[in-house]
């Protein structure tokens, strides 16, 4: 008998033909969605079939005996007895434990097969099936001569392969909890459970201007959900009620056309708690996946944890909400951890909110892969914005049906701040004065560095100045929480409140500020921070004062485009427009290295966020708490206990990102230490109640 891997904790092998069976009927399963049945099933059928090498048996045998053994490569056999039946399946097999390889790393892989016959010959002679009667039968969708269409279909065949390869596993070693997974998804019931909740809403909300136009825009947007199939965007200004009118479509888009499931993505994780939290309260906490690396678990029980952890290996879930990072990087990722879930997005409707943030030198390959999803895997993908990008600029891109024909009119409606477009550049010391004469006001700064010098102008100017607020990637999350609770009291309250602050705050955070201040950067920036300016309309208009920084830095890009109306949304159209003009929109020849198959060169190269950072503990926020978590660390490190994702969550609300080179000059200060066993780098200076961690550089302030 061969074996597939050493005794569970019963004592019982996983036999290898079983496993192989199993799996390529799971992946097949999986790949039925979009044609590629067949071929999935080979890949799995193939993708263990060098386990049937004698090497690869005594290494099971001497680990099963508990001694250590170097392992004997199996994945090349299957790859390479592939390539003898279909070139495609190469790729998903030769790494579905490593990764996929460039095509040149294959190739050098399969070059160092020389048993091949034998092992072959052994597996065909116990598993009469692994030897095709033709050629697996490709998607009658695929075009040959387009290679990003094989490349994406192999991507998938991929994600199918190590998902069933994962599952059958974990049947063998951990059946309880393989039976803890979830076994259908039922957005039928979801609808109508938002429908009645929307219509409790809706019974209850006040007959107001804001209250018409959200409901006029939840009407038409529920209306657009019976349209097929497609790409879709909904342009509607901050406070029109995007939020829940997306959901919406989505659910009732899925009911329409039988699809699987939801799949929310933002860009920052301070506004997918927001969403999360209105998403569970509308559809029950049990069927919405939050999946982001900010995540706070410290009220979950172990039967919540555990099922997170399940959920986000593969996003069997109706309701996803995550962050750009998270999806998109796994669709480019050519890992089996990150791309296990990529199959879960055939059949599903992906909404993508704020999604002029998407970054611009990416932008061809990314709306590419979405464009794939839509024509070839059944997928629905809705742009959501107040400043919609000009998508349909993009060749190979198809146009996107709108959901509001007319946005401008609801522009106009919910007009609620003024602009005022300061025409000089302004020195620190101006901006402490504006921000001591006024009792509510916001600040916004592109970087950090710009941040706390203003805050060292206004506390040499008004030291005693009441309801001074920071808020930039330099606090740790657990710090940012507690200082955004803290300002929404006094907004609240009408109490003084003063808060400078860099992109942290801007597309979607709950802040509603009678005066914002934006320093000049990209349109759609000046328009989110905009946003958090007499948010809930308690003012007849807000101010909006839009200023160049006299000292301060500014991001590269074309800012001054159409500024002087910002609430026509043709506006941002324009303003895209002659972006993507000036811009590559493939900086980094995304597409050329998809066409020529490299996909460990595009899971490197493709990085929604290029800035490399290191994330150091902060010791110095909250002693208690950080000193807790360490102690747990070790006692589990000395009893040899693996870490658990729940202290590594609750590790990271006391995180900072530093590049690599503020890294070194604290150490140097003697405030960085090293935790080895728990490989971590620990920031032990002082922190700095209103600054966080005092830092020349500036990493994004993107918060994922």
């Amino acid at each position: 008998m061969y074996h597939a891997h050493t005794p569970n904790s019963a004592g019982n092998w996983h036999d290898l033909k079983a496993h192989l069976l199993k799996t390529a009927q799971i992946a097949r399963e999986f790949a039925d969605r979009f044609g590629a049945g067949e071929l999935a099933y080979y890949a799995g059928l193939w993708h263990d079939l060098g386990k049937f090498h004698p090497q690869f048996q005594r290494y099971l045998q001497v680990r099963a005996q508990g001694q250590n053994a170097r392992s004997h490569p199996h994945a090349p056999y299957g790859a390479a007895y592939a390539q003898c039946h279909c070139q495609l399946l190469t790729f998903p097999i030769a790494g579905h434990h490593a990764g996929m390889p460039d095509m040149s790393e294959l190739k050098s892989l399969l070059a160092k097969v020389n048993d091949l016959a034998s092992v072959k010959e052994e597996a065909i002679r116990n598993l009469p099936q692994i030897q095709p009667p033709a050629p697996p039968n490709l998607p009658s969708w695929l075009n040959h001569k387009d290679p990003l269409q094989a490349e994406m279909l192999i991507r998938m065949v991929f994600s199918c392969l190590v998902d069933a390869d994962f599952l059958d596993t974990e049947q063998h070693f951990d059946p309880q909890r393989a039976a803890q997974r979830p076994q259908a998804c039922d957005l039928k019931g979801l609808w109508q459970r938002f429908e009645r909740n929307q219509q409790a809403l809706i019974q209850r909300a006040p007959q107001t201007p804001v209250n018409r136009v959200r409901r006029e825009v939840y009407e038409h947007t529920i209306a657009a959900a019976a349209g097929g199939r497609g790409l879709y965007e909904l342009t509607a200004p901050p406070g029109a009620g995007k939020t829940r009118a997306a959901l919406g479509f989505a659910l009732k888009h899925g009911v329409h056309h039988n699809m699987e499931r939801v799949i929310v993505a933002l860009p920052y994780t301070s506004i997918i708690d927001q969403t999360a939290e209105i998403y569970r309260a509308i559809l029950g906490g049990e069927v919405v996946l939050e999946h982001h690396s900010a995540l706070e678990v410290d009220d979950m029980d172990e039967t919540a944890l555990e099922r997170l952890r399940l959920l986000s290996e593969n996003w069997d879930a109706p309701i996803i909400v995550t962050t750009f990072v998270q999806l998109f990087e796994s669709i480019f990722s050519n890992k089996p951890s990150r791309c296990r879930k990529l199959h879960r997005l055939a059949n599903s409707v992906i909404v993508l909110d704020e999604v002029q943030t998407l970054p611009v030198e990416l932008l061809e390959p990314t709306m590419h892969a979405l464009q794939q999803l839509i024509t070839h895997y059944g997928a629905t993908v809705l742009l959501c914005t107040a400043t919609q990008p000009a998508i349909r600029c993009l060749k190979g891109i198809q146009t996107p049906t709108p959901i509001l024909e007319n946005p401008a009119p609801y522009f106009q409606q919910l007009r609620r701040v003024e602009y005022q477009i300061d025409p000089q550049p302004r020195n620190w010391d101006w901006l402490a004065e504006q921000i001591a004469a006024h009792k509510q006001v916001m600040v916004v700064l592109n970087a950090r560095p710009d941040a706390l010098e203003l805050i060292d102008a206004v506390q040499d100017r008004f030291p005693q100045l009441e309801g001074l607020y920071h808020l930039s990637t330099l606090l740790c999350p657990a710090h940012r929480r507690q200082v955004l609770d803290e300002i929404r009291q006094r907004l609240h309250a009408g109490e003084p409140c003063r808060l400078i602050a860099t992109q942290v705050v801007e597309a979607g955070v709950d802040l509603d500020f009678p005066v914002v201040m934006r320093a000049v950067g990209p349109l759609d920036r000046i328009v989110q921070a905009a946003g958090r300016c007499n948010r809930e309309g308690r003012l007849t208009e807000g101010t909006v004062i839009v200023f160049e920084p006299q000292n301060g830095r500014a991001p590269s890009g074309a800012y001054r485009t159409g500024i002087d109306d910002l609430h026509n949304p043709q506006t941002y159209t324009n303003y895209f427009e002659q972006l993507y003009q000036d811009v590559s929109l493939d900086r980094f020849a995304i597409q050329s290295k998809r066409q020529s198959f490299q996909f460990s060169t595009v899971a490197r190269e493709y990085r929604l966020i290029r800035e490399e950072t290191v994330s150091v503990v902060v010791s110095a926020y909250d002693p208690v708490a950080y000193d807790t978590l360490i102690r747990q660390g070790r006692a589990m490190i000395n009893q040899n206990l693996p870490l658990p994702k729940r202290w590594y969550l609750n590790l990271r609300a006391y995180t900072v990102a530093l590049y690599p080179q503020e890294v070194e000059s604290l150490k140097k200060q003697g405030l960085i230490r090293e935790e080895p066993a728990l490989g971590l780098l620990v920031y032990t200076g002082a922190y700095d109640p209103l600054k966080g961690i005092v830092s020349t550089q500036d990493p994004a302030d993107l918060i994922v």
